[in-house]
């Protein structure tokens, strides 16, 4: 008989206690432990059932000089986006956690790239969905492939036997919250559980070399479910996004082995799955004939991706004694701040209008050269007085009025270029790196506030 013992976790980090704790140690969450049996001493011999499929030889110590360095090789997917989050596509032997929102299209998009891998034995393993579904899903995206494999299972041991038999190149297991370890006497999602599903995925994915993609939950706080040594396990992090009420979904990278952290993917989700955003600025810049006050036009970056994006701004007379301030996809004490810097250095009385903020497309924005954009918007509003439609803006402001300098400033003034624009309004500590660009744009370096207001309005 196997001993069996038990521990408590926490489960918001998943630190580990002999004994229940009211408060966490690690994180510090108050009752957050929940006691799970964990089984000891099970048979050995059964466990990790693909060994022979790595064909790797004795342990033996080696030392760093004798180990070849290669570039790592790569399954080049036919999705431009994916491969750019990944820095270049699908690494063998990594293992990749995909967390997002439940509907927001993980399944689908991981689905329909097995299926367009027309020279990769893929093994798609659902713990959530049967062979029909799964199958009525491929038809909806319309796509199909004789290398394309479905297993609908839990346990791990089990799934190790058909991928024994099978040697698929690459794995999606949607998703690692429905696996069960029969080593672990708990139930499937627990942080046991999680943990050593992963830990087994892992042994599996680095000794056959084979790339393994995790579809995981996300938590009411929008943390990735399970405990955040689930993170640190994997070689890649990415998160799913958006608003289910806009078409487009962004795939974020949190973090990664084999590239850049700074990468972006854009989607649409269509009737026929999701359709790689190429050019995201043309779509995310509403196509308007009349010229409306208070929008203004903001040249950003996401990752490395320069996109234009469009600020929209509604001030008011407020009815009631303390003024609102409303924001979607911007930062509320950013806006605050702008506020005071516009009251302060400007002389314009925000303290007795209600103000609302919305950058258009769903897209949350977090890099700070928007400021300049929001602070426009609000004057054009405050005025009602349009922002001429040729015209965008990159720029931070700072709390003295003073309009700083942003970093890419030269894809910046590209991605405006490509998209039509006559005039780039920038800081004229910029200047510098914007001298020698020939470019058909006008660049407009100003310095304060108050000289952008001069100049437009």
């Amino acid at each position: 008989m196997s001993k069996t013992r038990s521990a408590f976790f926490c489960q918001n980090c998943g630190y580990e206690s002999a004994k229940w704790i009211g408060k966490c140690p690690s994180c510090e969450q108050w009752n957050s432990f929940v006691e799970e049996v964990i089984v000891k001493g099970t048979d050995k011999n059964e466990k990790d059932d693909w060994k022979e499929m790595s064909g790797k030889g004795k342990i033996k110590t080696v030392s760093l000089n004798e180990v070849s360095s290669a570039e790592e090789k790569r399954i080049v997917t036919s999705d431009p986006e994916l491969n750019r989050v990944l820095g270049g596509g699908i690494v063998l032997g990594s293992i990749v956690l995909v967390a997002g929102e439940p509907g927001i299209g993980k399944s689908t998009l991981f689905l329909q790239n097995g299926l367009m891998l027309k020279d990769v034995v893929t093994l798609y393993i659902s713990g959530e969905e049967s062979e029909q579904q799964i199958k009525m899903r491929a038809d909806r995206v319309g796509k199909s492939n004789e290398q394309f494999y479905l297993l609908t299972e839990t346990n791990t041991q089990s799934i190790f036997k058909e991928i024994k038999k099978l040697k698929p190149q690459l794995v999606i297991v949607d998703s690692i919250q429905t696996l069960q370890s029969p080593f672990v006497e708990s139930s499937p999602g627990s942080i046991s559980q999680i943990r050593e599903c992963a830990a087994e995925l892992q042994r599996f994915a680095k000794e056959t070399n084979t790339p393994v993609f995790l579809i995981g939950h996300i938590t009411k706080d929008g943390n990735i479910a399970g405990p955040k040594i689930l993170e640190h396990m994997v070689d890649t992090v990415l998160q799913f996004e958006g608003d289910r009420h806009y078409a487009y979904r962004l795939l974020r990278t949190l973090k990664n082995r084999f590239g850049s952290t700074s990468e972006l993917g854009i989607y649409e989700m269509t009737g026929e799955g999701m359709r790689s955003v190429i050019n995201p600025s043309e779509i995310l810049i509403t196509q308007k004939e009349d010229q409306l006050s208070g929008i203004a036009i903001a040249a950003t970056i996401e990752g490395i991706r320069p996109l234009l994006i469009e600020t929209q701004a509604l001030v008011t007379q407020s009815v009631y004694g303390t003024p609102q301030r409303t924001v979607s996809g911007f930062d509320l004490r950013r806006l605050q701040l702008l506020l005071a810097v516009l009251e302060k250095r400007g002389g314009f009385h925000f303290g007795v209008k209600d103000v609302f903020i919305n950058i258009a497309g769903g897209i949350k924005a977090e890099d700070p050269s928007i400021d300049l954009a929001i602070v426009c918007a609000l004057l054009s509003s405050y005025e009602d007085i349009p922002v001429p439609q040729h015209i965008c803006f990159a720029g931070e402001v700072g709390l003295s009025g003073e309009i700083r300098a942003v970093n890419r400033i030269e894809q910046r003034i590209a991605e405006a270029e490509k998209l039509g624009f006559e005039k780039i309004i920038v800081s004229k500590y910029n200047a510098k790196s914007t001298g020698n660009l020939k470019s058909t744009i006008e660049v407009v370096a100003l310095g304060k506030v108050e000289e952008v207001y001069k100049y437009l309005f």
